[in-house]
């Protein structure tokens, strides 16, 4: 049984329809960047959250082919997140990196039990309120979450420390590459220096 496009425009959601309006909008106005290269312009990757507030392109000043932006929830050196950086560096010539973490950041709002104890009962979306985060709904669920790092933290400034010297430290990590450790402010859009995050992420002699 054959559909119409009518039909089909009918099943979609209005975020999948506006998404897809908008890249027909900028199709219109895609211009040369067909002719980018692979590497980045500028050879260098930033790490940082998902954070829908978070706009690398806007607070470093990058247009398309520019940089490597790698985006995870809390921006945090996980084993995925430093295959990335190897690969940039590796086959694609990066030779800087930022870390960027941000203020207000969810990560720091539940652990890692929390959100394994809500996941063992539901999957549905959960919420929060004064007596902390609950299901509003408690049917499925999974275990599996025990077996996941969720990479949450208490301190912001440490949670930057933490990942640069991770990176720094890791052995398939060229110790050529600088890398610099800094803070979003939210509310004022500023990048903010966690100096002994950038210390530690100084090129090894």
């Amino acid at each position: 049984m054959s559909i119409t496009i009518d039909e089909l425009q009918k099943v979609k959601t209005k975020v999948h329809q506006q998404v897809l309006l908008a890249n027909s909008e900028y199709v219109k106005h895609f211009g040369d960047k067909g002719e980018l290269t692979i590497p980045p312009k500028r050879q260098f990757a930033i790490l940082t959250c998902m954070d829908a507030r978070l706009d690398p392109a806007k607070y470093a000043g990058l247009a398309e082919g520019d940089a490597h932006v790698i985006r995870n929830a809390g921006g945090r050196a996980s084993d995925d997140a430093i295959r990335s950086l190897v690969i940039s560096h590796k086959l694609l010539g990066t030779k800087e990196w930022f870390v960027i973490h941000h203020t207000d950041c969810g990560m720091g709002l539940f652990t890692d039990d929390i959100i394994r104890n809500l996941l063992s009962t539901s999957l549905a979306t959960a919420t929060i309120d004064e007596n902390g985060w609950r299901n509003t709904d408690e049917s499925g669920g999974s275990d599996e979450a025990n077996h996941v790092a969720f990479l949450t933290f208490k301190n912001l400034e440490a949670s930057v420390v933490e990942d640069v010297e991770r990176i720094r430290n890791h052995p398939l990590v060229a110790g050529n590459i600088p890398i610099y450790g800094y803070v979003y402010d939210v509310r004022s859009g500023k990048l903010i220096e966690v100096p002994e995050a950038s210390h530690a992420g100084e090129v090894l002699s």
